[in-house]
């Protein structure tokens, strides 16, 4: 196996080297300029405010204005990109068995209140999916079994 000489001088190289690292500090800084920077604005805050209340009225715990702002936005963030598909149901339904790993994963009857909180966030932010997702939970075997 034979090796080549280096046929560029010192001159050479750095003049490559600082092409490409002006063209790096070029690419960061239009990246920052053309980054969108999202602030909530008054229709995410007003939608967290009514979802607060909502889950308030429901007696469940309620999140912090921010924190519902910043995961769910104006549009309801990933609880809306599509309750509805298998994939979704699916990542719902492995959360309701009776917490065995591997073959002894069983299916459970869960408390009524189990889905309350998802059925708040698509009334408030994706009423179109609604309908199709509550006749998903009325078909789900559920029951008054965590009490008040």
């Amino acid at each position: 196996m034979t090796t080549e000489t280096e046929t560029s001088n010192a001159r050479e190289r750095r003049i490559i080297y600082t092409v490409v690292a002006f063209v790096l500090v070029l690419l960061v800084f239009i990246a920052l300029l053309l980054f969108p920077y999202v602030r909530p604005g008054g229709e995410a805050e007003a939608k967290a405010d009514q979802l607060i209340a909502a889950l308030d009225e429901a007696g469940a715990r309620t999140p912090s204005r921010e924190q519902i702002t910043r995961v769910l936005g104006d549009d309801g963030g990933a609880i809306c990109a599509n309750p509805n598909a298998a994939l979704t149901r699916a990542t719902l339904l492995s959360q309701m068995v009776n917490g065995a790993g591997g073959p002894g994963t069983r299916p459970v009857v869960v408390d009524d209140r189990v889905v309350q909180g998802e059925l708040l966030v698509l009334e408030i932010y994706c009423p179109e999916e609604l309908a199709e997702f509550q006749q998903f939970v009325g078909d789900l075997a559920t029951s008054d079994v965590a009490g008040e």
